[in-house]
């Protein structure tokens, strides 16, 4: 029904930047909330940044300043620019939004299949 597919991962230096994009295509009628979580091995999934349909974000500590999450609510997008990459961002970066499949459904949470970051020393 829904699909959210990420891309732009990859492999960097310490310092350099990446963009993250997530499309969400399929039976998407609205979107609310956009995210974007890492899980690094070892560690807790956890929230990176989010973005309302109406642009209001909010970002973890460890990447405020740092990283920019935006959206393309025409194209059903969501991006998340990362700058200044520390070792410690490395993870499994996954979108996750929250969208309805009709005018008569609920919102649901959907997520990507997630996609690798990773920063060298």
């Amino acid at each position: 029904q829904v699909q959210l597919v990420e891309s732009g991962g990859g492999l960097v230096q310490a310092g350099g930047s990446l963009r993250l994009a997530c499309a969400a295509s399929g039976r998407v009628f609205t979107i609310n909330v956009m995210g974007w979580y890492r899980q690094a091995p070892g560690k807790q999934r956890e929230l990176v940044a989010r973005i309302t349909s109406g642009g209001s974000t909010n970002y973890a500590d460890s990447v405020k300043g740092r990283f920019t999450i935006s959206r393309d609510n025409v194209k059903n997008t969501v991006y998340l620019q990362m700058n200044s990459l520390k070792p410690e961002d490395a993870a499994v970066y996954s979108c996750n939004a929250d969208i309805r499949t009709s005018f008569i459904d609920s919102y649901s949470y959907y997520w990507g299949q997630g996609t690798q970051v990773t920063v060298s020393s």
